[in-house]
């Protein structure tokens, strides 16, 4: 990426807040595809897809914690079955709730844009779900047992995914899948590993939104996941 191609996307993500909370839209162009980011071929997509499918009917249909008392919708994640990259945060908002879908409200487009400024989407090469697949009450964090009861969950989307690489939004999302107790800020910077995979922490959008010190952070960690994709 040219240092020219840099400053752009570096622009972009410290304007991306103030384009959300206001609601204007300009036009950017989309940031140039990555070498090596065509999704690896395993002669049994459609097994795949099928099984994976499966999966999610029976998410939605899950009754394994008390979370599932108040949802209006399960929401199992999406984007494409041969994803280069998994975005996993800790669960669904009021939004998600709503529609079934991850990531769709304000911190969900913020996300979307930083997706983009490394040449990833949901449409075309990342799958993004979370560590719960129902809303916690008051947007909680998820109890101990509920999280326990969804990562079988995640752990099969995982294994019948194959991405390359995991990237883990916030706190409760990264703790769970590395099994450690430190705080996000801590967390960022290294990367770990989760059903041995490469696994790269940053801060929630969420959390960037309300602290936009943490926007340079979480470019330093887009540029790491960029640097490891075309390892």
């Amino acid at each position: 990426m040219t240092d020219k191609t840099v400053s752009m996307y570096w622009e972009l993500l410290n304007l991306c807040e103030d384009f959300l909370d206001s609601g204007y839209l300009t036009e950017h162009g989309r940031a140039p595809s990555l070498p090596g980011l065509q999704p690896l071929k395993t002669g049994d997509a459609g097994h795949r897809t099928a099984k994976l499918e499966e999966l999610h009917e029976t998410i939605l249909e899950c009754t394994a914690c008390g979370l599932y008392e108040g949802r209006n919708l399960t929401v199992p994640g999406e984007g494409v079955t041969e994803p280069v990259v998994f975005v996993i945060g800790e669960g669904p908002g009021a939004d998600e709730d709503r529609t079934g879908r991850p990531f769709v409200g304000k911190a969900g487009r913020y996300l979307d844009k930083w997706l983009d400024a490394i040449g990833l989407s949901r449409n075309t090469n990342c799958f993004i779900g979370n560590i719960v697949k129902c809303r916690p009450p008051g947007n909680r964090d998820p109890l101990p047992d509920e999280s326990s009861a969804c990562l079988p969950y995640l752990q099969k989307q995982v294994e019948l995914l194959r991405p390359k690489v995991i990237l883990s939004l916030g706190r409760i999302a990264t703790q769970i899948l590395t099994k450690r107790t430190e705080g996000i800020t801590a967390l960022r910077g290294k990367t770990y590993r989760f059903m041995d995979l490469p696994l790269i922490p940053t801060y929630h959008p969420s959390g960037v939104l309300r602290n936009p010190e943490y926007r340079a952070p979480v470019w330093d960690d887009l540029k790491r996941l960029e640097a490891l994709l075309h390892e």
